[in-house]
């Protein structure tokens, strides 16, 4: 018997009734409006597109739960150094007494390098720990640092010229969750908010170390499918059930390693028989990354993960090694007037390139970055159509991907970012996104407010 039935939905320009057993699609038939179908779940489309679910190829999930609570520190919310200091010591005035103070998304065109200093003069009698919104450092007031022992901390600390601790710390997450109080975080929230977007699936890229993060995920009951990175170091035990992708290595940014030290890293994920993802938003770490694999050698599963700055002079290269790019198009979306302003002129044709990858013949897969950017997938579809910063200029024109295409960086299996897109057809996994519209209306203006349902594993996880 049927379990669920998606009706009159269009795919690939048909109208059919979509029919569900168990997780699976057992048959895409015409559709019959007006009909009586048997089935427990019946989720009506009205000649709405029915599209497969949306995979999130590189989000951070714990990150983004603890994210919703924890303070807005940066743009968009918070835009000056005054409004930075309202919200911290607004935050400060509703704390019991102890609690820490946690921030996330700064930015410098906030109040320029902040330190520990800076954040004592706005709250000083509670730990406060305030996150760049790269997710590359973090910085500690006085408070926080005394009670972390960050003097005495990791190699990730900045300290000034008599060897004192700053406050910033880089890359120093894992270290941080050990020394601070541990961050409550709704995974069933963010489930449902994934679900709400039409997203069934994401890859957790975070290079997570400690086995219980890896467990805390993999007992929550989220309403999507994941899959597991994870660091070198991440126990293999850990998180069972989950299924594990590629290797996560992210090479520091402000300290780029030797090159036999990524290299090694290569070596020891290919001797647990993973592929690697490598962080790469750098030119010099690009490089460095393309010089590890030439010696360590390519498989299938490889990827660059974000490839923020790619020289035109290294696509060829990529293309030849066989690896794919995981890209963030949403942040030309999000932060391409600071591009605009920041990055040099002569570099700005090589962010977060997109369509020149696609026509070179790379691989191409996207994902969100959440919370380091927005979870909303369809919001990254539209900037890889418009390429449009928030002050509505073109950063990148050239790299612009029709409509279609900018979907299908988010239709591929987890297992193949870049992949073909997958099939609504009979046999296939039961993970579905319906739109309120036919495809060619809804990709005119692409919006998750289109979403009117989605099936994960032949559960309705979310309607409208």
């Amino acid at each position: 018997m049927t379990d669920v039935v998606v009706l009159d939905a269009e795919v690939q320009g048909r109208r059919v009734d979509i029919e569900v057993v168990g997780e699976r699609i057992a048959a895409v038939v015409p559709a019959r409006p007006g009909a009586r179908r048997s089935a427990p779940v019946a989720v009506e489309a009205s000649g709405g597109a029915a599209v497969p679910g949306l995979h999130d190829h590189h989000i951070h999930l714990l990150a983004l739960a603890a994210a919703r609570s924890s303070v807005p520190a940066g743009p968009p919310a918070l835009r000056t150094a005054g409004e930075l200091v309202t919200a911290l010591r607004a935050a400060h005035a509703t704390l019991p007494p102890g609690a820490w103070l946690r921030a996330t998304g700064y930015h410098e065109s906030v109040a320029g390098d902040i330190d520990g200093a800076w954040l004592d003069a706005a709250v000083a009698d509670r730990p406060v720990r305030v996150q760049h919104r790269s997710g590359a450092a973090w910085i500690l007031n006085g408070a926080a640092a005394t009670a972390t022992g960050l003097q005495r901390g990791p190699a990730g600390v900045e300290r000034d010229g008599q060897g004192r601790a700053t406050g910033r710390l880089f890359r120093g997450d894992d270290w941080l969750r050990r020394h601070a109080p541990a961050v409550a975080v709704d995974l069933d929230a963010v489930g449902t908010e994934l679900a709400s977007y039409g997203v069934t699936a994401v890859t957790d890229a975070t290079p997570m170390t400690i086995g219980t993060d890896a467990d805390l995920l993999a007992a929550a009951s989220l309403p999507v499918g994941v899959v597991l990175t994870g660091g070198p170091a991440l126990p293999v035990a850990a998180g069972a059930g989950l299924e594990r992708g590629p290797v996560k290595l992210l090479p520091a940014d402000h300290a780029l390693p030797a090159l036999a030290d990524l290299v090694a890293g290569m070596a020891a994920a290919r001797h647990q028989g993973r592929a690697v993802a490598v962080h790469c938003v750098t030119r010099a770490g690009l490089v460095l990354a393309l010089a590890a694999w030439e010696e360590v050698g390519t498989v299938a599963g490889d990827r660059i993960e974000h490839g923020a700055v790619i020289p035109l002079d290294l696509v060829g290269r990529i293309r030849e090694l066989d690896l794919t790019v995981v890209t963030q198009p949403g942040f030309v979306a999000e932060r391409g007037d600071d591009y605009l302003a920041d990055v040099d002129r002569e570099d700005q044709p090589d962010l977060w390139r997109c369509g020149s990858l696609l026509a070179a013949g790379v691989a191409v897969g996207a994902g969100t970055d959440a919370p380091f950017g927005s979870p909303d997938p369809w919001a990254a579809i539209a900037a890889a159509v418009d390429r449009r910063t928030p002050a509505g200029h073109v950063l990148g024109a050239g790299e612009r991907v029709g409509a279609t295409a900018a979907l299908e960086l988010f239709l591929a299996p987890l297992s193949r970012p870049g992949g073909a897109p997958r099939r609504i057809e009979a046999g296939a996994r039961a993970d579905l996104c319906v739109l309120d519209r036919p495809l060619s209306g809804a990709l005119v203006a692409p919006s998750c407010r289109h979403v009117v349902a989605t099936v994960v594993g032949g559960r309705v996880s979310y309607r409208a």
